[in-house]
């Protein structure tokens, strides 16, 4: 961007800001009065409990509990899944649960308790009801997981309005992770955690909350074993959590505490015992796949607001070219679009989109689009005049159109939870396809409707579709992310029938991962926000969300040479690999911070093109598992109480373990390892797990360690793949899995399991299954002789 291009930018945003802010005044007194009128009051409300139980009905997979003033329904599914709900909920209609609703497993089956309860036994754990509504989640052999103590409802008799609390239990050296994407540590420490998508309104660090993406969503991870537990209630609720302390005898022990409270929807609860990767595995057939993003979205991403033309695209491109730097993608913020109106571009900047996209694809660049769900107001905007026609925005109690405020000003809101608007709205990508955009960033859609008071989205007495059903904003608030970003994928399928979609979306709920991926939102430049970083992302991968990054660098400020590099270095390790920055930021080019910093992102940007394979062999194993590509140390291994405590470093598939530096000035690093032997990548150096070793981080690079036996595909010299053998240590075995790359279609890959093993002195590698007949098709190096 030239001197006179930034300056007519900050002149146009300067104005847009005044001319915002006095829109923003006038759409919160529009929205106070809009609820007013809206909502109705809640008078005096008396407590509720379920009270004595009273009977119980046996059905497949489990049956109904009966108490005097309420019923418990329990279902344990064949994938070993636990459904509870109160009051005569069911599992659907449910925006989380894919598709139908799992079969009941017919060798679970409802029978009395001592002391006048119930129970339902299954394979992987047991579900006790005592006789006033306390529920307990044991494992197989009578060890506790979880209690849930009898909950209490203020309401109505039934109906989606009742508020309810529910309170549990649960063992003293317990931790707790999850939650959607929370950027004060991937363990959720004692406090607070609200479950309301919120935009922070500016660049947010780890003591900020709620963020964008929240989810009624905990894993648990204890000694006696992990579960996951899912309250499906789109409302606006808090979690309240509370670590437990041993004692010297368990007598002594005082059990974690988590309490719930939700302001509405129906109390219920899926609950999933097991082993990580089990309880991840069982997660996503419940919740619904991940979808796999193109092989060119696993590389490296470079945006800005602010890009300001296509000459100054061109020059960023270029830059990156004639430094030899990998880059694969560039991302176009709202600045490309006619005065921010979505599904258009602003001619005098961009006067050849199209051209300016063919010629990056010919150079292995993809261009993509910012797409923000508030659409201009305004007579004569196409989109708003077809949205009009077809019934498609939000209104409000009385009927009238629903307008907030937006970068383009004075704009309405699509209501997603309808199928006919998704169905609307996936046809307008057709003209972002036109302008050759190959992807696809959904921002601002908690949805943001700027507030100079208040709560800055939609009023909540707005109305939705909610398929059909009905209901306010209460209840579609946190589900309109997910909505629209289904809305994208399914009409890019259907517009683009031979390619996987690629979107990412700020904000979403749990199921997102069916459609769409995410990023941190603006996180701040410093310090703080890098460690914020990571715990977003490993936070989001355990509630079933694989594939999000950081904003490399931070969304706002100046990053110091050493932070941007830092970052730089774990971003070339998540899933998303993305710099960007805001408007009045400085620039996130690696030559801007010297030719030192060149030179080492040089580096880390080499080693993500190598790893390709084994991003693409992950992004697979997602679909299929759900296992996320980042992991905690503690996932193999949730036993080790060290790991559970071990936030500074994580495990890049089964095979590496990443000990990014997240601190300024360091340049020696303790890492904790988990059991076994692990070699460091670069020096080959061998270290013993379980305990803390310490490992050199030169400014150069970060750790990375490779765990013994491990193999994973890479790209080898001649740019096809080869695979990487490390060895494993004498009279131990090893082995990994290598998805081959089929394109970025729907054809199912070939997938093939490895094995490592020692003989007559040499480490062998043969591939599993009677057709392959232990051929191995790959050049193969072993390391860590």
């Amino acid at each position: 961007m030239n001197g006179r291009d930034l300056v007519r930018s900050m002149k146009a945003v300067s104005w847009a800001r005044t001319a915002q802010r006095l829109r923003a005044v006038r759409a919160s007194w529009r929205r106070r009065r809009a609820d007013s009128a809206g909502l109705v009051r809640r008078g005096p409300q008396r407590a509720r409990v379920p009270g004595a139980v009273v009977g119980a009905d046996p059905a497949p997979g489990g049956g109904t509990v009966r108490f005097a003033r309420s019923g418990l329904r329990i279902m344990v599914t064949v994938s070993g899944a636990v459904f509870w709900g109160w009051d005569g909920a069911d599992p659907l209609p449910s925006y989380g649960v894919a598709g139908t609703c799992p079969a009941p497993d017919p060798r679970a089956v409802l029978e009395p308790d001592k002391d006048g309860g119930w129970r339902v036994v299954s394979e992987r754990a047991t579900v006790a009801v005592s006789r006033h509504g306390a529920v307990t989640l044991c494992t197989p052999g009578g060890v506790l997981l979880r209690r849930d103590l009898p909950p209490r409802w203020w309401g109505p008799e039934s109906g989606a309005e009742a508020r309810w609390v529910q309170r549990s239990q649960v063992p003293a050296d317990a931790r707790f992770f999850g939650l959607g994407g929370r950027a004060s540590g991937p363990r959720l420490r004692e406090g607070t955690y609200v479950l309301w998508n919120t935009d922070p309104g500016g660049s947010f660090g780890p003591q900020d909350d709620p963020l964008s993406l929240t989810m009624p969503v905990q894993v648990v991870v204890a000694d006696a074993g992990t579960h996951l537990v899912f309250h499906d209630s789109t409302w606006n609720g808090a979690v309240t959590l509370r670590e437990g302390r041993e004692g010297a005898g368990s007598g002594h022990d005082r059990p974690g505490t988590c309490e719930l409270r939700m302001e509405g929807g129906p109390l219920r609860c899926w609950v999933v015992v097991g082993t990580p990767a089990r309880v991840l595995h069982t997660w996503t057939q419940l919740t619904g796949a991940p979808a796999v993003p193109p092989s060119w979205a696993l590389g490296h991403h470079h945006a800005r607001w602010g890009f300001g033309s296509e000459q100054e695209v061109r020059r960023v491109v270029a830059g990156y070219k004639e430094r030899d730097l990998p880059l694969d993608a560039v991302h176009l913020d709202i600045d490309h679009l006619a005065a921010h109106q979505v599904f258009t571009v602003d001619r005098e900047r961009f006067p050849s989109l199209p051209r300016l996209a063919e010629e990056l694809r010919e150079d292995g660049v993809r261009l993509v689009s910012i797409v923000d769900p508030a659409v201009r107001a305004e007579r004569g905007n196409a989109v708003y005049d077809a949205g009009r026609a077809v019934d498609a925005f939000v209104r409000d109690a009385a009927g009238r159109l629903v307008r907030g405020v937006v970068w383009p000003g004075e704009s309405a809101f699509p209501d997603f939870t309808a199928e006919g608007v998704r169905k609307w709205w996936g046809g307008l990508y057709e003209e972002r396809l036109a302008q050759g955009f190959s992807g696809f960033w959904h921002d601002m859609n908690e949805p943001v409707s700027f507030s100079a008071f208040g709560d800055p989205s939609l009023p909540l007495s707005a109305r939705h579709a909610l398929e059909g059903r009905g209901g306010d904003h209460r209840e579609a608030h946190n589900v309109y992310g997910l909505c629209m970003a289904r809305a994208g994928f399914e009409g890019l399928r259907e517009l683009q029938p031979q390619e996987r979609p690629f979107v990412f979306s700020r904000s979403g709920w749990v199921g997102m991962q069916r459609y769409a991926g995410s990023w941190s939102g603006d996180v701040a430049t410093g310090w703080p926000g890098l460690r914020a970083s990571l715990s977003l992302v490993i936070g989001l991968g355990l509630c079933g969300v694989p594939y999000s990054g950081p904003d490399v660098g931070g969304f706002d400020g100046d990053p110091s040479p050493e932070l941007y590099l830092r970052w730089f270095q774990l971003g070339a390790y998540m899933p998303l690999f993305r710099t960007h920055s805001a408007l009045r930021a400085g620039r996130r080019e690696p030559w801007t911070f010297g030719d030192e910093v060149v030179g080492h992102a040089r580096v880390a940007l080499d080693e993500r093109r190598r790893l390709l394979p084994y991003f693409m062999t992950l992004a697979h194993l997602a679909r299929r598992t759900g296992a996320p590509y980042v992991r905690p140390l503690w996932w193999g291994a949730p036993e080790d109480r060290g790991l559970r405590d071990c936030e500074d470093a994580f495990l890049l598939g089964e095979c590496l373990l990443v000990a990014p530096v997240l601190d300024a000035g360091v340049v020696r690093r303790p890492v904790r390892l988990p059991r076994g032997r692990w070699y460091d990548t670069v020096t080959g150096e061998r270290f013993e797990g379980p305990g803390v070793v310490s490992v050199d981080a030169p400014l150069s690079r970060v750790p990375v360690l490779a765990r013994a036996g491990a193999l994973f595909p890479v790209r080898g010299a001649d740019g096809g793949v080869a695979l990487e053998v490390w060895a494993p240590a004498p009279g131990d075995t090893g082995g990994g899995v290598v998805v081959a790359d089929a394109g970025d279609g729907w054809e199912e890959p070939e997938t093939t399991r490895y094995r490592v093993r020692w003989a007559q002195g040499r480490v062998v590698v043969e591939a599993d299954g009677e057709e392959s007949g232990g051929a191995v098709p790959y050049p193969v190096r072993v390391r860590g002789l």
